[in-house]
């Protein structure tokens, strides 16, 4: 079994690390995080020159349709780089609408979000948030030779500057995807506070919003395996993101170790320094081979796909917020400031531990596996 990326997947990687040196550095960043929604356009327009916007897509959309293990690769470097924005967002809508690409409608909104004319968000969450989509209350009602959507999402990625929102519904007794414009009359959408800035989150109501029946993109069990699709991607994009913060968070503490003097030498020569130095890059690597197995698994299709992507995020999740504890130990008084930019990767970190399930929701899935067998 080959362990290492291949060279397409490392040059992704490279010209990915490339472009966020030159273009998102840590002063951008924060600069973006100001703003309401993190958007930069300039960095949205190398996204579609460079193809990331149609990554894992099919050809016939123009996508570059590649797998989860390269989606993983340029998402580690997001991560690294603490890139603002909502690419993670909308590359799950896009994930979403190819599984429900038997739908006429569905195949030009890929079009769209490839050209990158089109940046779209999926809204499943509701007042108490839950992966379980069989748990939404959101629903089309039907009367009058009308269909009108009722119901509130929350912790939508991406909704702050999202074109088209993909709600998740009952329609009658069956999950739903509806597509409806941010701009449509009765959708009512505002800002989340959130511990992340560099990926604001919204919620929206939707206040007797009018639906054709057109843009019911699926329903039943496709739409059961489009969720499943996605929640299993998004999972490992988020592992990936988190290893490429933890990966940051090492090398600032190495960094600043070997710089940092107390009793006349550096604080990197005292061996507590070292051995939380150790912990940590033995926490990264283990994150790293369970989030690129997961990938693979997803990739192949292989029967132990779901463990694995539970598996690596309950890993992930646990090991990115104790990276973030340990580098901040290392770092000192300084480690907290609002100034240095750790704190930044730390609640970026916490928030990834609780998209796509934390660490806890994961483990009772993989319980019931197990139990299953």
């Amino acid at each position: 079994m080959e362990f290492e990326l291949s060279k397409p997947q490392q040059l992704l990687q490279e010209s990915a690390r490339t472009l966020f040196q030159r273009t998102c550095n840590p002063e951008r960043v924060r600069e973006l995080m100001e703003t309401e929604t993190a958007h930069d356009d300039t960095l949205w327009s190398e996204y579609v020159d460079q193809g990331w916007t149609g990554l894992t897509l099919p050809e016939s959309v123009d996508g570059l349709d590649l797998g989860v293990v390269e989606l993983a690769a340029l998402m580690e470097e997001l991560g690294r780089a603490c890139v603002p924005g909502s690419l993670a967002a909308s590359t799950c809508a896009g994930i979403l609408l190819n599984e429900l690409s038997s739908h006429d409608i569905a195949v030009s909104m890929l079009q769209e979000i490839v050209e990158g004319k089109m940046r779209a968000a999926v809204a499943l969450h509701e007042e108490v948030p839950d992966w379980d989509p069989t748990n939404v209350q959101a629903s089309l009602g039907r009367g009058a030779g009308q269909i009108v959507l009722e119901g509130e999402k929350t912790l939508v990625g991406g909704l702050l500057g999202a074109d088209v929102i993909l709600v998740v519904v009952w329609d009658e007794n069956e999950l739903a995807i509806v597509s409806v414009p941010s701009s449509h009359e009765g959708v009512e959408i505002r800002s989340t506070p959130g511990i992340d800035r560099s990926r604001p989150l919204g919620s929206v109501r939707f206040n007797s919003v009018t639906v054709r029946e057109d843009n019911i993109l699926g329903r039943g069990s496709a739409v059961e395996c489009a969720l499943q699709r996605m929640s299993r991607v998004g999972a490992v994009m988020a592992c990936a993101d988190m290893v490429g913060g933890m990966q940051w968070m090492l090398d600032a503490a190495v960094d600043y170790a070997k710089t940092r003097e107390q009793f006349g030498k550096p604080i990197g020569s005292y061996q507590m320094v070292q051995e939380q130095c150790a912990d940590m890059l033995l926490l990264i690597e283990s994150s790293r081979s369970a989030t690129y197995y997961a990938a693979w698994a997803l990739s192949e299709d292989a029967p132990d796909a779901l463990r694995a992507v539970s598996m690596a995020k309950a890993y992930c999740s646990e090991a990115s917020r104790e990276v973030g504890d340990r580098s901040i130990q290392v770092h000192g008084g300084i480690g907290f400031t609002w100034e240095h930019d750790l704190h930044l990767y730390y609640k970026r970190a916490k928030a990834s531990e609780l998209s796509f399930g934390d660490a806890t929701y994961h483990r009772e899935l993989l319980a019931k596996s197990l139990l299953d067998d």
